[in-house]
């Protein structure tokens, strides 16, 4: 019997039919305006900051610094969970404070925020990182349409001040240059899905806490219980050795699916859909 795969499956090509794809372009194409957004204010916040740090008012800049990186990276989690795949939870270390000045000293004591303000300082080198895929599919898909809109002059931007021009006027140039847009789209393609999964690894690491991926069922130990008299302790002890076996388990799982897809390999696409593990699961 002969099984068809789905076109998202086919080595090399598979990247024109996987929506993941997309999803990766477009946060791509949003990484580069926050990139230097991100950028240009927080390091502005910080520098402005720490030379007015012997006044007040740079304390109070440096704070406002670091409670605007905390809002930036609530918008970067949810960001990689919609387009990313991720499934991130909203960190959980904030303690509880009495008082204005605790409550500074709670945001400046949470791993959260620091780990936070990294993700935004990596973020600058992500949308240059992201340019290069965009760039290249910008001046590939015109290619791609030679054949049916020649004659037209192909511009592939400037080197040393000069224009990097291709004119396309005939049929056989036109040939010549879908094939190369082809390969270029592809190459296009996969490149954006590498940019994508180096800021998925960095959104797991730095952003929020990984969302469970279900628990292990408990094992039932009623009849170690009822199989002898006075057998209580040692029922005890197995239900304490089950449920630190099924802990480690659990964290073993949520280890792995974090690094691997179901097949153990990496495809630099996102992980499953939470539906989908829920399903699995059961």
């Amino acid at each position: 019997m002969v099984s068809l795969r789905h076109p998202s499956e086919l080595p090399v090509v598979g990247v024109v039919a996987d929506g993941r794809t997309y999803r990766h372009l477009l946060y791509l194409l949003l990484a580069v305006p926050l990139g230097f957004v991100y950028s240009t204010v927080f390091t502005f916040g910080v520098a402005f900051g720490l030379a007015l740090s012997v006044a007040l008012v740079g304390l109070v800049v440096l704070f406002a610094t670091l409670i605007g990186a905390r809002l930036a990276a609530g918008l970067e989690r949810r960001l990689a969970n919609a387009l990313l795949g991720t499934h991130l939870l909203r960190p959980d270390d904030l303690a509880d404070a009495d008082g204005a000045l605790a409550g500074v000293r709670k945001y400046v004591d949470a791993p959260s925020t620091w780990t936070g303000l990294g993700f935004l300082s990596l973020k600058f080198w992500v949308s240059l990182l992201a340019f290069v895929p965009l760039v290249l599919l910008a001046s590939a898909l015109p290619l791609v349409a030679a054949p049916v809109r020649y004659p037209y002059e192909a511009d592939f931007g400037e080197v040393n001040g000069e224009p990097v021009t291709w004119a396309i006027d005939t049929l056989p140039e036109a040939l010549v240059a879908l094939p190369l847009g082809v390969a270029g789209v592809l190459l296009a393609l996969h490149l954006a899905n590498l940019a994508a999964y180096v800021s998925r690894r960095m959104a797991v690491a730095l952003l929020g806490r990984p969302e469970p991926s279900g628990s292990v069922p408990a094992v039932s130990v009623s009849g170690d219980a009822g199989g002898s008299d006075g057998g209580n302790d040692d029922s005890d002890t197995g239900r304490d050795g089950t449920a630190g076996n099924s802990d480690a388990a659990g964290d073993e799982a949520g280890s792995a699916g974090d690094d691997a897809d179901a097949s153990g390999d990496f495809d630099f696409v996102d992980d499953p859909a939470p539906a989908d593990r829920d399903g699995d699961a059961r």
